[in-house]
């Protein structure tokens, strides 16, 4: 054999990842690194830097969506560089966008009279701040042809204390009174008997919820409208709802098609929910609808010159990836209407299980069975005997990898300290009957604990509960 010069990038390419020069020093943090590595080694540090993170699958805190089908992630992985702004360049996309929100308005139950409008959001909260908009904007117009000095106070929306808090963001982004109808042991949704006592000239409207944060309840939106419909009868200045179905917009039209808490209202004019919630998508896209275009102000729809094309938008957003907005037109071929309920009516099942199971225990109180929405949460039951706690039992069930959140009720219920599981599409019967047996063996172990980290009593909110 006949030697020559040591081709160095070569050898570099062939020494193996966990000997390479760029594993003995730390990874660059807070200021970038003077030269580049190879990709392997580069996927390889961070994917290690992420190692010690909670596993998704087991994170019951969270409403979003932790699994999809590969043939989705194939399809989504392909489709990243596609901007969904750009409507002139990607009329495909366009149109896929185009027929979600009609897949989507026929499940709310638009009706062929009006002429419903809607669009793709990042998740939920832009949705939700699209929607308040609107309302703000169209009751701006009303007040103003009615003769209503619109500066002598604050306009204001009505919600129950209940709510995510991306209301709150909107109400201090633009300017806008949270009016907060306190939720009580009798009502763990909004109070019908005093949500319209908040209600006046200066209400841009009432949000109703389908699906509280804290409890999965539904607010009655039906009874809502029937309130409000009252209300016009009696005043010039009109009050509309909007319906955020952040988690039950893409689950009760599957599971409980009879429910009225949609288009079919009179005064329901808007409503949004997550694609990325029971929808099934990855993180993140939203929607939202309205009922007719005469409830969405045309001064918030701009018509941007692009790439050559003019193209009418509504969005906080601008430029951002179609993959998910694909992603949820993927879902809905995949599974149709059957498959969707297939997957939701599975999910409540398991839900319902696990209420049965925590109640058979004896030590805890369920507050919310996974009847509507599929969320189980409890509390424990008084016991001057028990020297531990739900943060405590948070901890215990943190060390089999279960992420499941303790924390305090809203307002006027605060010293209510509650548990919550989110039971999502990928948590079947095998992982409930796991869960129960982990969960039974940290009590036995909270039981028998001699040293508890939670001693004293403290509301805190242990664990990402949105």
């Amino acid at each position: 054999m006949l030697y020559g010069k040591e081709n160095r990038d070569e050898a570099e390419f062939l020494e193996p990842i966990f000997g390479s020069e760029s594993e003995q020093v730390d990874l660059p943090k807070y200021k970038l690194a003077q030269q580049s590595i190879e990709p392997r080694v580069a996927y390889q540090l961070v994917q290690d830097e992420m190692l010690d993170e909670g596993n998704a699958r087991l994170n019951l805190a969270t409403f979003c969506q932790t699994y999809m089908e590969p043939e989705a992630v194939k399809l989504m992985s392909q489709t990243l560089e596609k901007n969904a702004i750009d409507k002139s360049e990607y009329p495909r996309t366009t149109e896929i966008e185009n027929r979600c929100v009609n897949m989507i308005a026929d499940l709310w139950n638009a009706s062929e009279k009006e002429k419903f409008m809607g669009t793709s959001t990042i998740g939920s909260s832009e949705a939700c701040m699209l929607g308040g908009m609107a309302m703000k904007f169209s009751w701006r117009k009303r007040a103003e042809k009615l003769g209503l000095d619109i500066n002598v106070k604050k306009p204001n929306l009505v919600i129950s204390s209940g709510y995510q808090v991306c209301w709150e963001k909107f109400c201090v982004y633009w300017d806008i009174e949270m009016r907060e109808v306190p939720m009580d042991k009798e009502h763990m949704s909004i109070n019908l008997d005093k949500v319209m006592d908040y209600v006046d000239e200066y209400t841009i409207g009432v949000v109703g919820i389908m699906g509280i944060t804290y409890t999965g309840r539904y607010d009655d939106i039906k009874a809502l409208d029937n309130l409000i419909e009252e209300y016009n009868k009696l005043t010039d200045y009109k009050v509309y709802i909007h319906v955020d179905a952040a988690s039950g917009g893409l689950y009760a039209p599957f599971v409980e098609p009879e429910l009225e808490w949609d288009f079919r209202l009179k005064n329901v004019i808007s409503i949004n929910t997550s694609g990325h919630k029971y929808g099934l998508v990855y993180p993140g896209v939203g929607w939202v609808l309205w009922r007719d275009k005469k409830y969405l102000p045309e001064e918030l729809i701009f018509k941007v010159s692009y790439l050559g094309g003019e193209l009418p938008t509504m969005a906080i957003n601008f430029s951002h990836s179609a993959s998910q907005l694909i992603g949820q037109y993927y879902n809905f071929v995949r599974y149709g209407f059957d498959g969707y309920k297939a997957i939701h009516e599975r999910t409540h099942k398991v839900a319902m299980f696990l209420a049965k199971e925590i109640e058979k225990t004896g030590m805890f109180e369920i507050m919310n069975d996974g009847s509507q929405l599929p969320i189980v949460c409890y509390k424990l039951k008084e016991d001057s005997n028990r020297g531990w706690n739900l943060y405590d039992l948070a901890d215990r069930l943190l060390m089999k990898g279960w992420q499941v959140p303790a924390y305090p009720l809203p307002k006027n219920l605060e010293n209510e300290i509650i548990q919550r599981l989110v039971i999502r599409a990928d948590f079947g019967m095998n992982m409930a009957f796991n869960y129960v047996q982990d969960m039974q063996e940290a009590i036995e172990a909270l039981n028998k604990a001699h040293i508890l980290y939670h001693e004293e009593p403290e509301n805190k909110t242990y664990g990402f509960t949105h």
